[in-house]
């Protein structure tokens, strides 16, 4: 928006500060692949400590003149730093470094825009991005002049940072309206879910964990998956159809990360709805990774950010290949499904995570022998209809013997209204 952008990977120089004091430390080896992911080449990175950031420049006086010597020997065209600048920072720096300065707000919005498939998708990430630009107007309009106080003195600097502010808003509510619509059309998708009593599934974990990998290898799908932080944006929903259980629907939602943008929380509102809505949530973790428990940490501090920290999970030990071990379910002291190890890439493993949803979401299964009359044909269909019927026969009088397995909630709605059956 500020600046032009070249269309091959940039030349980056990496700022990573350990401040004392800092409760959740940034992790610099993540930080790089992020700048991977986004496209940017990594010329060098520069690291260095602090007891709080500096006002104006988050780094110290002699850290930028380090900074600026770095810049120029190897040529940067943008120096990104792992942590959160303010706009007055980023003009400051920008000031001083004579190139662009990203921070890892700016970086990670960087990353959604590319992925961002889908309308839905594209209009949450430019959300994002509108709200995150509008505090950083400004540093855009530098060459103007500045306004000043007196009469003839008001140069058209002011005026022009107005008008932006104001187009931005305009989008901004554009674009809010839009995604409501969206949102009431998921709601609407919920409910029929919902009154059809059919279960959701919902991948979450940490960015990278093989969530994709999974999807697809459990629903046969072809969504893009690749060793990416944030391969994938925009939600996929498939049905499954689980022995005894019946159908049920799976979807794979977007990665976490550490100190994920709080903007990006409130764009993407609707797409984590599909969380928060869930019946069952399948944590993916990469087993094989030494940030393990790190990661599980974020994911549940986004989940209780929005709101779907109290709904069952289900862990996934993904990559278990990288280990060389084999799968497994480990169960609770309730007896439950706990833990299911296994490899997405491999497919090993994957029978014991059907046989560990199937546990948790069909722990409610009812199971009858049921005898229909003639006439009782509607009930008939409506068993089928959902699944329920394991086998079937006929006696000389044309009754009907099914051997039935179904949620308790369905059969319970089946047997209130109309003539019951012969049990």
């Amino acid at each position: 928006m500020f600046f032009e952008r070249p269309a091959s990977g940039e030349r980056a120089v990496l700022v990573h500060l350990s401040i004392s004091g800092e409760e959740e430390k940034q992790d610099p080896r993540e930080f790089e692949e992020l700048v991977l992911s986004a496209g940017g080449d990594p010329v060098a990175f520069v690291m260095g400590q602090r007891e709080r950031p500096h006002s104006r420049y988050f780094v110290g006086t002699g850290k930028l003149e380090e900074l600026a010597t770095v810049v120029c020997d190897n040529e940067a065209e943008i120096v990104m730093f792992n942590h959160s600048l303010s706009p007055s920072q980023e003009r400051n720096l920008e000031r001083k470094l004579q190139c662009r300065v990203l921070d890892r707000t700016g970086l990670i919005l960087d990353i959604f825009a590319q992925r961002a498939r889908t309308h839905e998708g594209k209009l949450q990430v430019e959300l994002a991005q509108l709200q995150h630009m509008s505090t950083r107007l400004v540093r855009g309009w530098t060459h103007l002049e500045r306004q000043k106080g007196g009469i003839g003195l008001r140069g058209p600097g002011e005026t022009q940072l107005e008008t932006d502010r104001r187009l931005l808003r305009a989008r901004i509510k554009s674009i809010m309206a839009r995604l409501q619509k969206v949102q009431r059309q998921r709601d609407q998708g919920r409910r029929s879910r919902r009154r059809a009593e059919i279960p959701t599934l919902a991948l979450v974990g940490y960015t990278n964990a093989g969530k994709s990998t999974l999807f697809n290898r459990l629903t046969e799908s072809r969504v893009y998956a690749a060793d990416k932080l944030f391969a994938t944006l925009d939600p996929t929903m498939r049905r499954l159809e689980l022995d005894e259980v019946g159908p049920v629907i799976l979807a794979d939602t977007v990665g976490f990360i550490a100190h994920l943008p709080h903007k990006l929380v409130e764009a993407f509102k609707a797409t984590l709805e599909e969380t928060v809505s869930a019946d069952l949530l399948l944590h993916v973790i990469d087993c094989a990774t030494e940030a393990r428990e790190d990661n599980m940490f974020q994911v549940q501090s986004v989940l209780e950010e929005i709101g779907a920290a109290d709904i069952p999970q289900l862990q996934v030990f993904n990559k278990l290949d990288l280990l060389e071990q084999s799968p497994r379910i480990d169960y609770d002291e309730n007896g439950k499904p706990a833990r299911v190890w296994l490899s997405a890439a491999s497919g090993e493993g994957c029978d014991l995570l059907f046989k560990a949803i199937v546990e948790l979401v069909g722990q409610d299964m009812v199971e009858h022998e049921v005898y229909l009359e003639p006439e009782q044909g509607r009930l008939r269909a409506s068993l089928y209809r959902l699944g329920a019927v394991a086998a079937e026969q006929y006696d000389d009088d044309g009754v009907a013997q099914l051997s039935v397995r179904l949620p308790r909630a369905d059969w319970n709605r089946l047997m209130k209204p109309g003539p019951e059956p012969i049990i």
